[in-house]
């Protein structure tokens, strides 16, 4: 019995042990480095006319690029998501930005600040927001 019951107290604190610990961001192989990668969903459609390129540009240059000076990348897509009330699939031309950048407190703080401008300025309900880990090199 006591054979049997050691090898379980071990495997019962190996599980415990390695459960409870904190995820470990991704190692990076040099030239790249651990950084946040961060995608936000801008769609383009809105109650006065929608989002046109020229209220975009303008957003980008007074919102976006500086609370990210470094660098962002814009891709222009085709976004759908399922409206609550009516159950249908709305479709809408949509920005997506991202975002390399060093993992820092503020960089939650300048996403939520976009967001919250971006929802202000063109009255949409929300804006999607990805962040995850990765490894970079510019």
């Amino acid at each position: 019995m006591m054979k049997l019951f050691m090898p379980l107290v071990g495997l019962i604190f190996f599980l415990t042990s390695t459960a409870a610990a904190p995820p470990q961001a991704a190692a990076c192989r040099a030239p790249l480095k651990s950084m946040l990668i961060v995608d936000l969903y801008f769609g383009r459609n809105g109650p006065h006319g929608g989002v046109t390129e020229q209220r975009w540009s303008n957003f980008l240059a007074q919102e976006v690029t500086p609370r990210f000076p470094d660098g962002l990348t814009v891709v222009d897509g085709a976004g759908q998501w399922r409206e609550a009330a009516h159950k249908r699939i709305i479709r809408e031309r949509t920005k997506i930005v991202t975002i390399a950048v060093a993992a820092a407190d503020s960089v939650h703080e300048r996403v939520e600040a976009i967001v919250a401008a971006y929802k202000r300025r063109f009255h949409q309900k929300s804006v999607g927001v990805i962040v995850r880990d990765g490894c970079a090199a510019f």
